[in-house]
């Protein structure tokens, strides 16, 4: 049965609103204690790493303008790291999160304090671990509040707020999963379930429903941003409603979990509160194919930012460092004496920005910068492909990447365009790649092989959306632009964990501007050590 039109709404998850700087805020306290739980999830019961014993872990409320301070113990054996995907950090990239990158992670039985400020931001977000797949477990929503007595980017308050988070559900240890594949060369394999808040739903096998209750759903999207979307209507009838999600890939069958995850909205009026949820009737979406890249372009491509004077679009209309990344997968050669089960029995799988795939340091980059440590990265990342090919055309003969940790360094406020273009080595793939540290405006996309003399005449500098992550179109590119304003040293990597773990990765390092609020702050007592 198809849904009634007075519930065509649009859950917006991990959204972002940019907006004017607050003054005055408090200061909102927790502690996240990572601890082994035992869960059960499609009959197979095993102990997990999780924040205060809870799966996904806690919501973080708070407002703009907050300052937000929250100790984290590790008491599991794994490292452990926070990172708040989608806060700025602005000035302290010492609380961002990627191991490595600007922290080391904190080891068992040490903690760390991390602390920020919600400056000009409020909507949706999310945090989760950024140390190998610790993710997969550790991770929960941020909500952030408006100012007190900033209303709603809606006409009616909500009755009540649900983050809805999706995730994904290993029968093994994540850990152990990762670890077998970089020593093979193989994929890893991939995961049992999707879930929504933690629970698989009722389409598995041994599991169970997932119901969210509420009197009048309503999303939490962003105020600056237009979606097409309309808003659920107060007369809806009683009714129960099928949530569904399931993955958008284009790689090939068996390299992604391609099964779909169902909750059950129930929504039930005042009148009707006291009725039964099988009585009521049910409606089920329509969902579109996996690799429906149409469907998925014609989407992203509609979004856009408000752009008036209260929320304006400060798209970068001239560019100071121009950008090319060819992004996709490669191969290393085998070990000498290992067969391997890569794309042949001689090679491992591997990925890369520019052919370089990048190599994690045992330093962690923001400490090297602000201590000007030598002999921890170089300032060489290829602006471009040394060797260009056809991108999206026949894969080269030679599919073998180089390695190091390179990085681009910028000066404060320069700003930036970077061009994303997909290739088709080893088949062409879907890359959401996420920038820490900035917002950008995702100002073009396309098709085929990005052309420098035609493309930026059809670029959006109005009103284009504005995000941290973006979808590089399989076989296509995508153009971004951003004001390098944070100093500080900011990761950009595929958010496909095993991506990221096989080097589609690399990173900013921003210089402090001349004036104090433009540079980087000093490092905090407790920060952890390698």
């Amino acid at each position: 049965m198809g849904a009634p039109s007075c519930l065509a709404f649009l859950l917006l998850c991990g959204t972002l609103l940019a907006l004017p700087q607050s003054s005055h805020g408090t200061t909102r306290y927790y502690t996240f204690n990572v601890t082994m739980q035992n869960v059960t999830r499609l009959c197979t019961t095993r102990a997990i790493p999780t924040v205060n014993g809870k799966f996904p872990g806690p919501k973080i409320v708070t407002r703009e303008g907050d300052r937000v301070v929250v100790k984290v113990v590790n008491n599991v054996k794994d490292n452990v790291t926070i990172h708040w995907h989608g806060v700025r950090q602005l000035r302290t990239g010492w609380s961002d999160g990627p191991a490595y990158v600007t922290q080391c992670p904190i080891q068992t039985g040490q903690s760390f304090v991390y602390n920020f400020t919600i400056t000009g931001q409020r909507g949706t977000l999310l945090w989760h671990a950024h140390v190998s797949w610790m993710r997969a477990t550790l991770y929960g929503p941020i909500v952030i509040l408006p100012k007190r007595g900033v209303p709603y980017p809606f006409p009616v308050k909500p009755y009540k707020e649900i983050p809805i988070i999706f995730g994904e559900w290993f029968n093994a240890d994540p850990e152990a999963i990762i670890a077998q594949a970089l020593q093979t060369g193989a994929g890893p394999n991939v995961s049992d379930a999707f879930t929504i808040n933690g629970l698989p739903g009722p389409l598995y096998n041994c599991s169970s429903k997932a119901v969210p209750h509420g009197h009048r759903p309503h999303h939490a999207g962003p105020d600056h941003q237009r979606a097409p979307a309309a808003e659920p209507d107060a007369g809806c009838p009683a009714a129960t409603h099928l949530m569904l999600a399931r993955p958008y890939g284009t790689g090939q069958p068996g390299t992604f979990d391609n099964t779909t995850v169902a909750a059950v909205l129930e929504y039930a009026p005042a009148a009707a509160a006291a009725g039964h949820i099988k009585s009521l009737p049910l409606f089920r979406p329509s969902l579109p194919a996996l690799n429906d890249t149409a469907f998925a372009a014609n989407y992203t491509a509609r979004l856009r930012s408000l752009a008036t004077p209260e929320y304006p679009a400060s798209v970068p209309r001239g560019v100071d460092r121009s950008f090319f990344f060819a992004v996709g997968l490669g191969t290393n050669p085998c070990p000498a004496n290992q067969t391997c089960q890569g794309p042949t029995n001689r090679t491992m799988f591997t990925a890369s920005m520019n052919n370089v795939s990048f190599t994690m340091p045992t330093t962690a980059l923001l400490q090297a910068h602000y201590d000007n440590i030598a002999g921890v990265y170089t300032a060489d990342f290829p602006v471009a492909p040394l060797e260009p090919f056809n991108y999206t055309g026949t894969t080269p003969n030679n599919t073998n990447v180089s390695s190091g940790t390179k990085v681009v360094a910028l000066e404060y406020n320069t700003s930036v365009e970077v061009v994303l273009q997909g290739t088709s080595i080893l088949g062409a793939e879907s890359h959401p790649l996420h920038l820490h540290g900035f917002d950008f405006f995702v100002v073009g996309q396309g098709f085929g092989n990005y052309d420098s003399s035609k493309d930026p005449a059809n670029f959006n500098l109005v009103d284009p959306v504005q995000r941290n992550t973006v979808g590089v179109p399989p076989g296509g590119w995508v153009a971004i632009r951003f004001f390098a304003d944070n100093p500080g040293v900011w990761f950009m990597h595929c958010h496909l964990e095993v991506h990221t773990t096989w080097g589609l990765k690399m990173a900013w390092v921003v210089n402090d501007g001349p004036l104090p609020e433009q540079k980087l702050m000093p490092p905090p007592s407790d920060l952890p050590k390698c």
